[in-house]
């Protein structure tokens, strides 16, 4: 049997980078990966007229960017889109009331202000809750100290819902009070016109990468670790598993021992969520000129409340909105064409007939990916924000877990997944091994 210096689980860019890393160290390193592409979570779908990010979209935030600053060095093209977190102002939104009419400029603008004034309490609120406080009590509390009537409050209560559906998956009353601690943007955000797998592609240039690669049990030790794949075992001082969470906890992947409670509570706390992409490309665009995004509000919006004009990557008319949370279950089994069909009932509401059949849909689904169990984790009630970090824990001094999920200042995003696997190659190098290391030969 062959033994490594490390075995990293999983070709997403938290496994790539550690791998990376660790090779630049002279380190002898392996990647083994399910699928049969590299990329994880991040996954451009070329098979239609445009290229589609089925999986990660945006960086959001590039100032100090390491993704940003990878992407750069491997001259991926970009593209400012500063819409992707839910933002109430970030970019010109067309918001749409209850009646289905647009809201004038300045009733739009009420409406952004008094969210800031929510937030502003809301920032207050989460400091002084309890461990056991969902996003539904905080807000709640916040949205009881303004001195507005019911309708403005509600309409207020409606974006905070649809917030947390949109950055995490889940429904309101599911994430834990401090599940948005991390929901600021620090610079422009920008998407891939070309695809973001071109991102995981460099990194795993000259990685000993083995694709289709199904690992089933991974025993540790003081000795090492083996990890099994089929009827194959590979041998090795130490392991990254990258693998998301949802894995983690289906009983697919076997570890023994099994984790340590210092590990086993985090991740207990943890779930994977329900979010899934709608791209509908259309013939021509009937929606607003000059903006990002449209918003509708009142009951209609339950499901259906955003959507995000993409049109510019690629010069198709193009717009995207998000299944989450109990909208994303109870549209599961649902076939494409039924959903856009219940998309479009709302964008008929705002447009009417103007608003014409798509002629291409395509709807992700990453609930039912063995490979995930969903697109990435949250806090559930009575998670804290150090969960994050603690599932990162060295186990036994040879295994080490990485991902979007054990990031505490950014997670859910490719850069949490990038930074994980930085600290994890450095925890096994014994010093801080630099970042810049991923793309400095490029």
């Amino acid at each position: 049997m062959e033994r490594y210096d490390t075995v990293v689980v999983g070709a997403g860019v938290a496994g790539l980078t550690a791998a990376r890393l660790l090779v630049a160290e002279g380190r002898h390193v392996l990647v083994l990966e399910a699928r049969d592409r590299v990329g994880g979570r991040v996954w451009s779908d070329r098979t239609g007229s445009q290229v589609i990010d089925r999986g990660a979209s945006w960086i959001h935030g590039i100032t100090d960017s390491p993704v940003a600053a990878a992407a750069d060095a491997f001259g991926m093209r970009t593209m400012e889109f500063t819409v992707g977190g839910y933002q109430p102002d970030s970019r010109p939104i067309a918001y749409y009331g209850p009646d289905g009419r647009r809201l004038s400029d300045a009733a739009a603008q009420q409406h952004i202000a008094d969210i800031h004034a929510v937030d502003e309490t809301l920032a207050r609120v989460i400091a002084e809750s309890p461990d056991d406080a969902s996003y539904r009590d905080v807000t709640e509390t916040a949205l009881a100290q303004q001195p507005w009537d019911a309708e403005r409050l509600q309409r207020v209560r409606e974006y905070l819902e649809h917030r947390s559906e949109e950055q995490y998956g889940a429904w309101i009353e599911d994430l834990a009070a401090h599940g948005l601690d991390d929901d600021e943007i620090d610079g422009d955000e920008v998407v891939f016109p070309d695809g973001y797998d071109r991102l995981p592609a460099a990194l795993a240039d000259g990685l000993d990468v083995r694709l289709r690669s199904v690992v089933t049990r991974i025993a540790w030790s003081e000795d090492g670790v083996t990890v099994r794949v089929g009827g194959t075992d590979f041998s090795a001082a130490t392991a990254v598993v990258t693998v998301p969470v949802g894995v983690l906890q289906s009983g697919a992947l076997e570890i023994v021992p099994s984790l340590p409670d210092e590990v086993a509570q985090p991740l207990s706390r943890l779930r994977m969520n329900a979010f899934e992409k709608v791209f509908l490309s259309f013939p021509e665009t009937f929606w607003d000129d000059d903006v990002y995004a449209i918003r509708q509000q009142g009951a209609d919006s339950r499901a259906w409340h955003s959507w995000y004009d993409l049109t510019a990557l690629h010069g198709i008319p193009t717009l995207l909105t998000f299944a989450a949370g109990p909208t994303a279950r109870e549209f599961r089994d649902r076939s494409e064409a039924e959903v856009a069909a219940a998309v479009m009932v709302q964008l008929r509401r705002l447009y009417g007939e103007r608003a014409v059949e798509p002629d291409a849909v395509v709807v992700t689904d990453w609930q039912d990916d063995p490979f995930s169990h969903g697109s990435y984790a949250y806090m559930t009630v009575g998670s804290t924000t150090d969960d994050h970090d603690a599932l990162a824990t060295p186990v036994g001094g040879v295994l080490h877990l990485a991902g979007e999920a054990t990031w505490t200042d950014d997670p859910a995003t490719v850069t949490a997944a990038m930074m994980s696997g930085h600290r994890a190659a450095s925890r096994i190098a014994g010093r801080n091994v630099p970042i810049e290391g991923l793309w400095s030969s490029h």
